[in-house]
């Protein structure tokens, strides 16, 4: 089938998408009663509702038309819904709506290399297959870079809670050896470590606002190991949970794991100092022994090349 018979039925396809769309938009708009049970069920929602108002005009618009937009790509299991959330969490996005905000993202960055793609594909190849190529790999690379930069920041929040961790158990040793409690010595250590470990403050506040909520410590503790998805938090936080079951002191728990999470740090470190040196031959052959080769070589080869003339 050639192109051009292809493309008027893409070109209608895509503007019936978009139309489509825009009715979703419009036609989502929930009552004015229904909006306030939803108050009442989640009250963060009215603050929600605030900080939507005191936004621009862009980004309020792009989070009404986020539900609509994320429809298509949504995940239909509940599997497939919590590892999303779980991703989001621990790259720091724990915004209820943070699940259809990144899914509309997808959406918007699908769009944005379809015409990418297609417009490169025009003007290098023409109405040929190789243009319609190249549209299709643009819309695959628009759609799955938010994938990639998702997991990059991810793994970046998760070392850096990795590496902060160590300094924040040091505190809340001491504060708990000074007589505070679990809750008092996590808040204090939120407070003294805000410059420094913003990260893994973010997470003690998150526990203990749910704490005062009402919720149960150990709940709130397995939750915050969820969200945070290092592996040294979570077993700070299994050994918190066993510490409060059967009845034994918090202080000596929290040494000992404070203790092997610094050598780990260390041995992390001395890790990456072994690692420099294989990483630094690459850029060595490609870069710098060209520089250095022709420097030594390059009088001698002229020298030779004199000669041979003569």
């Amino acid at each position: 089938m050639d192109v051009m018979q292809v493309l008027p039925w893409a070109i209608f396809g895509l503007i019936t998408c978009i139309v489509l769309g825009l009715m979703n938009v419009v036609n989502s708009r929930q009552s004015r009663a229904m909006e306030r049970l939803d108050e009442l069920r989640d009250p963060t929602l009215r603050e929600d509702k605030k900080l939507l108002k005191e936004r621009s005009g862009v980004a309020a618009a792009l989070e009404k038309a986020a539900p609509a937009l994320s429809q298509a790509i949504a995940p239909k299991t509940d599997i497939e819904r919590n590892d999303l959330k779980l991703k989001l969490a621990n790259a720091g996005f724990n915004n209820p709506n943070a699940a259809s905000m990144f899914l509309t993202i997808k959406m918007i960055s699908l769009g944005i290399g379809l015409l990418t793609g297609s417009g490169a594909g025009l003007a290098m190849y023409g109405l040929k297959l190789n243009g319609f190529i190249a549209m299709i790999t643009g819309g695959g690379l628009g759609f799955y870079l938010p994938e990639v930069i998702l997991s990059f920041i991810r793994r970046g929040r998760q070392e850096k809670i990795f590496l902060q961790l160590p300094d924040a158990l040091d505190l809340l040793v001491v504060c708990v050896e000074a007589g505070l409690g679990l809750d008092a010595g996590m808040r204090r250590v939120s407070e003294e470590l805000q410059e420094a470990g913003p990260e893994i403050c973010e997470e003690f506040d998150r526990c203990n606002m749910q704490m005062q909520m009402g919720k149960p410590r150990r709940e709130c503790l397995r939750e915050m190991g969820l969200r945070a998805g290092v592996d040294d938090l979570r077993a700070l936080v299994a050994t918190l949970i066993n510490a409060e079951r059967f009845g034994s002191s918090i202080g000596p728990a929290l040494r000992v794991q404070s203790d092997t999470m610094r050598l780990k740090r260390r041995q992390y470190a001395e890790e990456r100092a072994q690692k420099t040196a294989v990483q630094m031959l690459f850029p060595l052959v490609l870069f710098i022994f060209p520089g250095i080769f022709v420097v030594l070589v390059g009088p001698a080869a002229i020298m030779m090349i004199n000669n041979m003339a003569i």
